[in-house]
């Protein structure tokens, strides 16, 4: 578990690179853009937090493959600080169109307020490729 500080000037700048112009996003009490806690991750999560256990995931053929977000109230605001809890999900595989399997691992991040409520989940889909890509193919 670690804490995330929500802060006005970084839902400011996340804003902005991302081209969302809502005020709300420069208020006094700014809201957060809802993928703006993707940087909770990032940011503030202590190296060590998610043991994938014996997945052996290399990340040479590991894909960003969903990002899903359920808010469980109003988004966070400037001001708040979450306490971020991330736990490994579902993990399974499919077969994939070029042979081989995919691998799909789901990371699960529970975001609560200081009271403990739940705020928001965000889950993660990673997949993973059965094969090395191909030398000199993009």
């Amino acid at each position: 578990m670690y804490t995330m500080p929500i802060e006005r000037g970084k839902i400011r700048e996340f804003a902005r690179a991302v081209m969302a112009p809502d005020p709300a996003y420069d208020a006094p009490d700014a809201v957060v853009p809802p993928t703006f806690l993707t940087t909770a991750s990032l940011a503030w999560e202590p190296p060590g937090e998610l043991d994938l256990g014996d997945l052996q995931l290399d990340l040479r053929r590991v894909l960003h493959g969903e990002e899903e977000y359920v808010f469980h109230g109003p988004l966070p605001r400037a001001g708040q600080t979450l306490e971020v809890t991330t736990r490994l999900g579902d993990v399974y595989r499919k077969p994939g169109r070029r042979g081989g399997d995919l691998t799909f691992v789901t990371i699960v991040h529970e975001f609560r307020d200081a009271t403990g409520d739940l705020v928001v989940e965000q889950r993660t889909t990673l997949v993973q490729t059965s094969q090395a890509p191909e030398e000199g193919r993009p």
